[in-house]
């Protein structure tokens, strides 16, 4: 036990470093954030939280290549993601053309990788599980998007998208140690540990001179290697430790929070992908809520949601109660938001 938690330490500081060091460098290039209608912060902030995760990541991943199958096609992706994000921080890169590198790596990953949304488990109660055959190669194209884009639209407060990630890795660590698939475990509690050093800095722990963000990096980093873990957990033909409605749960504010705006926009004849102030933590804020209530709020939200799950699963519950679960839960969800929204337009 001393061994890994001696490494686990090691990463903390080497992603600490690496954040000091590229903070410096997204000064002199201009790879930061400035205030605008819907960045109310003060100043310029060095978008490095997603590069330093990834360098930090690579590096474990480059001492440690068999500790998850395709580590190879893996980081290649990642790299890949984290340059277009950092692309996108400095010269706000068409969704367009992000979406389509991001549907490339997806069939990268179903062809090369064999990674793939084959199954979602008996979720209708009829006792057949539900294939996609090859249909399922345009089901993970658009589940691998969208799992970018939830991560990506839900960084819009200090240390939400931090903790977000956080529940979701540890959710999985849980289950991945309980059927006894002890590298995966390791490497998701790998990014809990590298992802912690950005956390303090963007929360200004050590000063608000300090401060970093995430950028579209790191928030397309984060979602495409959930979706990665999630795929290679839920999909596994022989065993799997989880059931892929539980994934859902261990995801649930991102995707809730990304599939609710989105059809609020479709519903208003906006674009779903048009920028606004109307997600969870916006109407938290209206609510009254300072940024340090709202990120206690979300993040408690977000451990019950996967605790569920991880309890479901362990407990063996139905699959199709948990899905049925579930839709209930983004239904009440989307009828709290339409009531606060209507309740604060008519003020």
């Amino acid at each position: 036990m001393l061994i890994p938690f001696i490494d686990l330490l090691f990463l903390f500081f080497f992603s600490l470093a690496t954040l000091f060091v590229m903070r410096k460098f997204a000064k002199k290039v201009g790879l930061v954030d400035k205030p605008n209608a819907r960045k109310l912060h003060n100043g310029t902030i060095p978008l490095v939280g997603g590069i330093s995760i990834c360098i930090s990541l690579l590096y474990f991943l480059f001492n440690n290549q068999n500790i998850l199958p395709n580590a190879f096609l893996y980081a290649i992706c990642i790299s890949i993601l984290t340059f277009v994000g950092a692309l996108d921080d400095k010269f706000d890169v068409s969704y367009k053309l992000r979406f389509a590198i991001q549907a490339v790596l997806s069939v990268l990953m179903i062809v090369v990788g064999g990674i793939e949304l084959r199954t979602v488990g008996d979720i209708i109660g009829s006792g057949e599980i539900v294939t996609f055959g090859w249909f399922g190669y345009a089901i993970t194209v658009v589940a691998v998007i969208a799992s970018i884009n939830a991560f990506n639209m839900v960084d819009g407060i200090d240390g939400l998208l931090g903790f977000l990630s956080i529940v979701t890795f540890s959710g999985l660590a849980i289950l991945l140690i309980q059927d006894g698939q002890f590298n995966i475990a390791y490497l998701c509690m790998v990014i809990v540990t590298i992802t912690l050093p950005y956390i303090l800095l963007n929360l200004g722990v050590f000063g608000k001179k300090r401060k970093v963000f995430m950028g579209d990096a790191g928030s397309m980093l984060i979602g495409f290697t959930v979706i990665w873990f999630l795929l290679q957990s839920s999909q596994n033909e022989t065993s799997p430790p989880l059931r892929p409605v539980t994934a859902l749960w261990l995801i649930a504010v991102p995707l809730m929070d990304m599939a609710a705006i989105m059809i609020r926009r479709i519903q208003k004849g906006y674009s779903p992908f048009k920028p606004d102030r109307e997600h969870l933590h916006h109407i938290f804020q209206r609510l009254g809520l300072n940024n340090t209530q709202i990120l206690i709020v979300i993040t408690m939200i977000s451990t019950a949601f996967a605790a569920a799950g991880v309890l479901s699963e362990m407990l063996n519950v139905p699959e199709y109660i948990m899905f049925y679960l579930f839709v209930t839960c983004f239904l009440l969800y989307c009828l709290f938001l339409n009531y606060i929204s209507k309740k604060q337009s008519n003020r």
